[in-house]
């Protein structure tokens, strides 16, 4: 027998040809094994071995030899994503059975590829196999079809419970972030000998900020700056004091590895303030370098207009000295 001209199928099915007539496999039974991927319904290779009776790695060599007969939209190689989201699909089913020591992805064929293989491999077993898939193919467009008003009312569902959860998510965070503003008392007291808890509270404070930072403090030196390192990065600091306990040398070095601070000489304050991203303002009634030493407080601004009084006082500083 010339092997040119025959493929692995003909030698083992040429007796299928002169025995009785093969019962059709059951459809029913085909169409859990319908599967789809990037848009198509298909087959693996593997069940399809199973209902054609031949051994996958020949299966995939006829069509291989046929290249021609079977384009990209016959005959495609799964992904190993497209491979690894079939196999959580299918879950133990036995299709998946059997293929644990594969050395390569499987492949997938479509409805067309399915028919073009009963003529590749020219077998009984193989047409009237062909013949119960594609039954069965069909009864699955039916499906579709008669359902496709369901299908879509239930995708309406779907979105709409995502929806449902995304405003749900949101409204929960926006009530923990009401009650996280409800921790913060508007008003604290530090008696003598708290200054690791006022230090904690400075440099949660200075933590807060996301755009910028501006201190108004008449004796702000190195250990100021310890806390405003505690900023987050890309925050730009701006500082208002009238001493000069602060050198150029201590400014270089903390724009070095905190940028960006900015320091303005002004005698015009007499308390100390910190104001965040120009919206939240406190008053602390003593220099951040000597928190907790002795008794003083810190009073979160709550009247708006007075904050914007003090933010616009701090624009004339600044226009002032840049001009």
């Amino acid at each position: 027998m010339n092997r040119g001209t025959m493929s692995d199928f003909d030698a083992k099915n040429e007796s299928v040809e002169t025995s009785a007539p093969i019962a059709l496999v059951d459809s029913a039974n085909i169409e859990p094994l319908i599967h789809t991927v990037r848009g198509q319904q298909i087959m693996l290779d593997t069940d399809l071995a199973r209902l054609y009776e031949v051994e996958t790695k020949n299966l995939n060599r006829a069509a291989a030899r046929n290249a021609d007969r079977f384009p990209e939209d016959f005959r495609f190689q799964l992904t190993k994503e497209e491979d690894e989201s079939l196999r959580c699909q299918i879950g133990t089913s036995k299709t998946m059975e059997g293929r644990g020591g594969r050395r390569y992805l499987p492949y997938a064929y479509t409805e067309q590829g399915i028919a073009m293989l009963s003529g590749v491999l020219r077998s009984e077993v193989a047409v009237q196999t062909s013949i119960s898939i594609m039954r069965a193919f069909v009864a699955m467009r039916h499906l579709l079809a008669e359902n496709a008003t369901l299908f879509e009312r239930l995708r309406g569902v779907e979105l709409s419970q995502a929806a449902f959860q995304q405003s749900t998510d949101e409204r929960f965070n926006q009530v923990f972030r009401l009650l996280e503003g409800e921790v913060e008392k508007p008003q604290r007291i530090f008696f003598a000998g708290q200054m690791f808890d006022a230090f904690s509270l400075l440099t949660d404070l200075v933590g807060r900020a996301e755009r910028e930072i501006s201190l108004v403090d008449g004796y702000v030196d190195v250990h100021t700056l310890n806390i405003l390192a505690k900023k987050r990065k890309g925050v730009a600091v701006t500082v208002y004091t009238s001493g000069n306990r602060l050198t150029q040398g201590d400014v270089d070095v903390f724009n070095a590895q905190y940028p960006q601070l900015t320091v303005r000489r002004t005698r015009t304050f007499h308390d100390r303030f910190l104001i965040l991203d120009s919206a939240t303002a406190y008053h602390i009634g003593a220099s951040l370098k000597d928190a907790g030493k002795k008794c003083f407080g810190i009073d979160l601004i709550q009247d708006e207009e007075l904050t914007k009084m003090l933010i616009e006082k701090l624009k004339l500083l600044d226009e002032h000295q840049t001009a």
